[in-house]
């Protein structure tokens, strides 16, 4: 099977294929072009005959599960990562089809992790043929370097849910780590020893999956309430010592940042928001993981307490931070895709204002809307950004794959999407010409904070009228491009080979881009 075929241009002007490991793949059109026909994948049609009159599905071992699963070569194998870099059991289910000499497999989590740098013995072994998801540090090296025998496929969250949905990927067996489970199958995130907060990214895997396999170390008896995965889509339950090692989600750092240039970055970025007349009583935000972006929650919480206002709702990712709004009745609720440390699980087990969800409601572009939309602004990250707004955070200035998409795509649909940004990191600009991989169209973000000055993307005139007599250093994307070159100097280009070893779909499941092979 040939990984893809020839290359066409798309609307964004990537070249990009239309066949991706044997399969018909579409371009992209453009922001809201495309328009799926047809109707939803579905599994096939079980029977209650089939299944243990007394509920009880547990199986005796995982390799048991699988046998019993069909294991067979060429299969979808889906993992998801609640666990993050904590995950205990991805590695077994291959470490078992390498035993029985199973190949072909395509592996497709809802993210990697460094604690899955053993799967490249696989991927070099032809136990795991490809992955579709994010291709993170040495998997990401592996990939770059073209050394993955089938074509790397990296989506949003948003996007694998509608993958699943939409038919373009069939799971085969599905294997879910559950903290707290039920010999049904009914399974949470939020109690057991190793509780990692939600399980909303295997929500897709249990719904559409022909198998699916529950692993737990906390057996509770029927039911398992709440229940966040349902035991009507479980085939086998497996109970296990250890599943995962919570501390280990803790997302980069979980502490404000204390770099004077990234305070720097969130201070202007709450006083943008805050002139703008982003904030108000009853807006929403969503802000990530990493100092500068915790940094600029606790501005937003500041300007609420000063104004005796509160937030309707915060998107999660949560974190002791987030927390702390809810539980000083500074915003209504935070619904959370993903909780990135502790506090934020022991939050969602006790406040019923803290929601979890999953990226069917948050982020599906193929439904009847999602409330990405909703968000009056997203504070978010990226590699490199261009002339254009155009944004990457897949790959870094060296071309190696080092990230996965997450979340990121989806919440470019906010109402206000800034990048607050370095100018430069280890003296290369971080704004060029073009971006070396394309997974943000520039339409859909808004604005870009670095240390030397705010660009305000030229489509967005509500915005430049309302800033234009702050005391903000406002400038244009051109100028920050000088600014960075003149200290740094223009940066070389990575070398490619023309050899595509991965490409990034759009939320919408059309081609955005290509990833090449990296010449050393």
């Amino acid at each position: 099977m040939n990984k893809y075929d020839k290359l066409v241009k798309n609307a964004a002007g990537r070249m990009v294929p239309t066949v991706i490991n044997g399969k018909p793949a579409i371009p992209y059109m453009g922001v809201g072009k495309y328009r799926p026909v047809g109707r939803k994948a579905a599994p096939f049609i079980a029977t209650t005959a089939d299944y243990p009159a007394d509920g009880n599905k547990v199986a005796e071992s995982l390799k048991d599960a699988l046998i019993k699963c069909g294991l067979k070569d060429g299969m979808t194998i889906s993992t998801h990562h609640h666990f993050r870099n904590g995950d205990l059991v991805a590695n077994q289910i291959f470490d078992i089809a390498h035993d029985m000499g199973i190949k072909d497999l395509m592996w497709f989590p809802s993210a990697s992790f460094p604690c899955h740098e053993s799967m490249t013995k696989y991927l070099e072994d032809g136990t795991i043929h490809h992955i579709e998801g994010s291709m993170n540090g040495a998997l990401g090296r592996f990939t770059s370097e073209g050394k993955m025998k089938g074509l790397g496929v990296l989506r949003s969250h948003g996007g694998r849910y509608q993958s699943v949905q939409d038919g373009e990927v069939h799971i085969d067996i599905a294997v879910i780590a559950a903290p707290t489970a039920d010999p049904f199958g009914n399974c949470n995130g939020v109690n057991g020893t190793a509780a990692c907060g939600l399980l909303g990214f295997a929500l897709a895997d249990s719904q559409y999956a022909d198998r699916v396999i529950i692993v737990t170390d906390h057996l509770v008896p029927f039911p398992c309430i709440p229940w966040q995965i349902h035991g009507n889509y479980v085939d086998y339950v497996v109970v296990q010592d250890k599943i995962g090692i919570p501390e280990k989600i803790i997302s980069g750092t979980t502490e404000i940042t204390k770099s004077p240039d990234r305070l720097l970055l969130a201070e202007w970025t709450a006083q943008f928001c805050d002139e703008a007349g982003i904030i108000h009583d009853g807006f929403s935000f969503q802000a990530g993981a990493g100092g500068t972006a915790l940094s600029i929650g606790i501005f937003f919480a500041d300007i609420l307490k000063k104004r005796g206002w509160k937030a309707r709702f915060a998107r999660g990712g949560s974190n002791k931070y987030l927390v702390n709004m809810l539980e000083e009745g500074l915003t209504d609720y935070i619904l959370d895709g993903q909780t990135f440390d502790l506090e934020g699980v022991r939050s969602m087990r006790e406040n019923p204002n803290h929601v979890n969800t999953s990226p069917f409601t948050s982020y599906n572009y193929h439904g009847k809307g999602n409330f990405a939309t909703f968000v009056d602004t997203v504070i978010l990250g990226a590699t490199e950004v261009d002339v254009n707004f155009n944004a990457n955070v897949v790959t870094h200035s060296d071309g190696y794959l080092l990230h996965g998409i997450g979340g990121w795509q989806n919440c470019l649909f906010s109402r206000c999407t800034i990048l607050p940004i370095p100018l430069f990191r280890d003296r290369i600009p971080v704004i060029r010409d073009e971006v070396t991989t394309l997974c943000g169209p520039g339409e859909l973000v808004d604005v870009i904070v670095t240390e030397r000055g705010i660009a305000i993307n030229p489509l967005r005139t509500d915005l430049i009228e309302k800033m234009k007599n702050s005391s903000l250093p406002i400038k244009t994307i051109a100028e920050l491009k000088s600014e960075a070159e003149a200290i740094c100097g223009v940066p070389e280009k990575p070398r490619f080979s023309d050899e595509v070893v991965a490409v990034v779909k759009w939320v919408d499941g059309t081609v955005l881009d290509s990833v090449y092979r990296v010449i050393n």
